[in-house]
């Protein structure tokens, strides 16, 4: 490396290497590790902290007051915990047809009564208002005219994205189900399919519910939850969850525990979280390449861009002679790198042109989101510092923190250049990907001052032996 970090409390230093804790120190239940990454969710959807987990725990109590238990409650807890997973991948949608901020439009939505009167209230007043006269009528006049088939494509793509992550989390098909069913109504005036009734999976009629009820208990307080969940009785919701959910709030301390700073804790200690799965290195590994999914779904330009850093971070980590559990903590850190940026609008992630200040002040929070996240995860907290410093440069001049040279760990400046080099390969709105030379030709510009010379020079090596000899016009043999 070119000079040596700083300890810190991230991680411990001997000579050069930081240490990092080995993946398998302590054991964590799935609950709780699902429970404190929700927050992430909560973040695309525009919602207050603790969205997730608040409608986890009405909807567990609506189960319980059912008399659901055992296999068939977790199923609902874990349903109603991970409704949002594919919450990500409508946002680029709504802001090319809203023309509107995606988080701040997803979240005024789930406040509106549900009638037709009121969503056509919420189009006139929400799309297109930074947008030129004839931009923002043509919008209207296409939502007005498609906005059944609109409505319908967004939540089947958000459901069945959601679903398809459930899957890869290795969750069962129960839970699979009660994401990709969530926003049909017990009446048939539900979104994709129209299901109604029994059709319905019972987790997803619930979480529907759980979620009706925290967000309009965050707006109105108590007796709005009440009523708006009373007034959907029979038509979004089946009455018999209704009925339950009336039941159950008037119980002791049903309130007080969402109301309450120690929510999270009164979560983990139900009967589901107690019973779910000490999860494996393998399984957090599974969990951690799931969410950078959710991160990569947030916009077009992004697909994928997780999962590349963390191969490129890990043959910068290889050349660099990291052990094998040490690459591992590192790659999970790459994988989540970007969880902030499920924070930022896709009106200033995809917007062509250069942003505004206050855009780019939006743009600059991103990883220190990242951070944010990470640290409420047990099992993620000692790589927060990593994750979070992967705007950083050796002459202070990143962000968000401005560290310099002697304060940025191997491991940042592995990330730093790995994130940079995928990015130049990559389209963005702005530009098309570049060439390998090209990208190479910009970080050798920066080395030294942005970037690490010997992470760079790793880089080279690696990317190098990814083409075979027999083919020496390959541009990238160069750097060999």
């Amino acid at each position: 490396m070119s000079s040596s970090p700083a300890p810190s409390s991230a991680f411990r230093t001997t000579d050069v290497w930081a240490l990092a804790p080995s993946p398998g120190d302590g054991a964590f239940r799935l609950a709780e590790l699902l429970g404190t990454l929700s927050h992430a969710l909560d973040l695309t959807e525009g919602q207050p902290p603790g969205h997730c987990q608040r409608a986890c725990w009405i909807g567990t109590k609506i189960a319980m007051q059912m008399g659901i238990e055992g296999e068939a409650l977790s199923n609902i807890y874990f349903t109603v915990l991970l409704k949002d997973l594919g919450c990500s991948s409508n946002a680029a949608r709504i802001c090319e047809l809203y023309l509107a901020d995606d988080i701040t439009f997803k979240r005024d939505f789930k406040t509106i009564d549900g009638s037709l009167a009121a969503a056509l209230r919420f189009v006139f007043d929400k799309t297109g208002l930074e947008s030129g006269f004839a931009e923002r009528v043509r919008a209207i006049l296409n939502i007005l005219r498609n906005g059944g088939q609109i409505a319908r494509e967004m939540i089947e793509t958000r459901c069945h994205r959601g679903a398809d992550i459930a899957a890869k989390m290795r969750f069962s098909e129960p839970v699979q189900e009660g994401i990709r069913w969530l926003d049909e109504h017990w009446d048939g005036s539900g979104k994709p399919e129209g299901r109604k009734t029994g059709e319905i999976p019972l987790a997803a009629r619930i979480a529907l519910a759980a979620q009706v009820a925290d967000i309009f208990h965050a707006e109105g307080g108590r007796h709005a939850a009440r009523a708006e969940v009373a007034a959907r009785r029979g038509t979004w919701f089946d009455p018999a969850v209704v009925d339950a959910f009336l039941a159950a709030e008037r119980q002791p301390g049903f309130w007080e525990a969402i109301e309450a700073d120690d929510l999270d804790s009164r979560l983990f200690a139900l009967p589901p979280a107690q019973s779910s799965t000490v999860v494996t290195d393998d399984y957090v590994d599974d969990i951690a390449a799931a969410f950078a999914d959710v991160i990569d779904a947030k916009s077009p330009f992004t697909a994928g861009h997780s999962r590349r850093v963390t191969l490129f971070t890990d043959m910068i980590a290889e050349e660099m002679g990291l052990e094998p559990t040490h690459r591992r903590w590192l790659r999970r850190a790459a994988l989540l790198h970007d969880i902030g940026k499920l924070a930022v609008s896709n009106q200033i992630l995809d917007k062509p042109g250069k942003p505004v200040e206050a855009e780019w002040a939006s743009i600059r929070s991103h990883p220190a989101h990242s951070a944010d996240i990470l640290r409420k995860v047990a099992i993620f907290r000692d790589l927060a510092d990593i994750a979070g410093a992967h705007h950083e440069r050796l002459d202070g001049k990143g962000y968000p923190l401005g560290l310099t040279g002697d304060e940025l760990a191997p491991e940042v400046r592995m990330l730093s250049v790995a994130d940079v080099f995928d990015a130049l390969t990559a389209d963005r709105p702005y530009r098309k990907a570049m060439k390998v030379e090209d990208a190479f030709a910009i970080l050798d510009k920066d080395t030294g001052t942005a970037f690490d010379a010997d992470c760079v020079a790793a880089l080279k090596r690696a990317v190098a032996r990814l083409v075979p000899s027999d083919e020496p016009d390959a541009p990238m043999l160069q750097w060999a």
